[in-house]
Parts: structure tokens; sequence; C-alpha cells
């Protein structure tokens, strides 16, 4: 089987449920949608594709290395392609902690989180620099246990597309059952949040089950809760402005310009150890911020 790219076959459904909602947004929340944001996420998407379509033969050439080295054979029976799904999607929470806890990655996942405007152009807001941060690692390793390297970008693909729908304000929660087992709009809003209680929570792709398992789940608080505070969407520290290439580039130069200053032997701290540390302690990690809050709150 050749790798098969479900994603480019969901772009007319992606532009068609943006669509939606900005009538949506217009009627019910016209603050929702911000036209330079917008087209922000549209460029930050396209670049993404272009730099992902660039990538793809050297991606697919190393899962099949590993796939020649292959442990076992596991064909393609149709359980190997659930077990296939949900091993990626485990291995998608974990890919997706260390992005927001190391902060090599998190120079290459922080463009999704930029937008301080939180709808489904959004979901669009994809890194340029994931192959050279060497994400996809952490997606690929299953070939070398056999499963058949076609199969784990072909899943990959559809957890992306899953992701797709769940940035978006228009939807409340999803029945009990639903939200207790499967990520849902109102878990991925606490993801994108900058409140100090949803500081790095919520990691999950599909299913949220893997937040609940290592200690990562936050529930979304409801307006008539004790500790109820709007939603603040963005980073910590803010972009100020709507510069595409400084979005996409940004943690990088800062990266660059911290090691270059440092003294030597905390050099490689500030690739390695969680965005916003310091060696002298003049910047807050988001465990810092997090903590601090919460024992204000008692």
């Amino acid at each position: 089987m050749q790798p098969f790219d479900p994603v480019k076959y969901a772009i007319p459904g992606f532009i068609a449920l943006i669509v939606a909602e900005m009538i949506w947004a217009r009627r019910n929340a016209p603050d929702k949608y911000e036209p330079r944001d917008m087209l922000n996420s549209l460029a930050l998407g396209l670049g993404s594709t272009v730099a992902g379509t660039l990538a793809a033969g050297a991606i697919y050439a190393a899962a099949t290395w590993l796939y020649d080295h292959r442990i076992a054979s596991l064909g393609w029976a149709w359980w190997i392609w659930i077990a296939c799904f949900v091993l990626d999607d485990f291995n998608y929470y974990w890919a997706h902690r260390t992005g927001h806890r190391v902060r090599w990655f998190w120079a290459s996942h922080v463009n999704h989180h930029s937008s301080q405007h939180y709808n489904l152009s959004t979901a669009l807001r994809q890194t340029w620099t994931g192959f050279v941060a060497l994400s996809f690692a952490f997606r690929i390793w299953p070939a070398l246990v056999g499963f058949p390297p076609a199969m784990i970008l072909t899943v990959g693909g559809i957890n992306l597309i899953y992701q797709f729908w769940i940035h978006t304000e228009a939807i409340g929660r999803m029945p009990r059952w639903f939200e207790a087992v499967f990520n849902t709009p109102s878990h991925h809003r606490v993801h994108h949040a900058t409140n100090p209680l949803y500081l790095d929570r919520n990691y999950a792709g599909v299913f949220i089950v893997w937040d609940r398992l290592f200690g990562t789940y936050e529930r979304e608080r409801d307006a008539d809760a004790p500790d109820y505070t709007p939603i603040r969407y963005g980073i910590v520290k803010q972009l100020g402005g709507f510069n595409l290439l400084w979005a996409a580039f940004h943690e990088w130069i800062g990266i660059a310009g911290d090691v270059w200053s440092a003294p030597w032997r905390h050099k490689l701290s500030y690739v390695w150890r969680p965005p916003g540390w310091s060696h002298d302690g003049s910047r807050d990690t988001s465990d810092a911020i997090r903590k601090r809050w919460l024992e204000r709150r008692g």
C-alpha cells in the first residue's frame, strides 16, 4: 500500500465548516473572528502544507527504514488498523506533551497557540518547522514493531482531521460519556487557554483518556463555578501583532538569543528545559505560574 493522505480530501470540509462558523459568529459572537488573525492562520496552514509536502518523502523513507528492520510483520487486518490508530494517538499525546514541556519542540509547536482567538481557522495554524525539530520521530517508531509505514501515516492523517472540529467555541459540552473518552471542544479550549489553572493541560489528540491516566487533565469550568474566569487564549507572552514570519519563527529566534548570551554551563538548558526556564530565575515556567496561582487560591 502506498502512503495515503486523507487530510487533502478533508480540505473542502474544513473550508465549509469555517464558513459555517463565521456565519454563526457574525450572528452570535462577532469578536470570535479577527480578519488579520484569520489570514495569519490560513497563511500558517498553507506554509505548513508546503513544508509537510517537502518533508514527506524523508519521513516516509525513515519509517520505511525502520520497517525494514522490524521485529514482526503485523499485516493489514482490520484490528491492526485499530491498534495502530490507538497507538498513534498515544504517541501523539506524548509528542504533544513534549512539545509543551521541552523548548526545542515548543519552538515548532508554539505558532499553533499564538492566536488570541479560538475558532476553526486556528486549527490550521500548524508548524513550518516540525521536520527540523524532528517531532515526527514520536510517530514513526511503531514501524520498527511491524506496523506498515503507510498505515502509520494514514491513521496520523485521520487523527489530524479529528482534531479540526474541536477548535471552536460554537459547541458547548458533548454528552458525558463522550467527554469521558474523547477529546472535545470543551477539553481543547482548556488546552489553548493561558489562564494559570489551565496551563499545559489536556494534551489529547482523539482520546482524552490519556490525560486522565497521566495526570494532565483539567475540566473546563462552568460560568457559575466558584473558580470560573473567562478563558483567555494565546501564549503567556503574546506576540503583540500579526507579523507572519515572527509568528512562525519567534521562538527559534528566542532560543538562539538565549543560547548565545547564556553562560556556557547553561546553554543547552535553554534548548531542553521547559519554555520560560531561565538560569537566574528571572522568568517563569508554566508550572511555576500555575503553582503560584493555586497557592493563592488556597
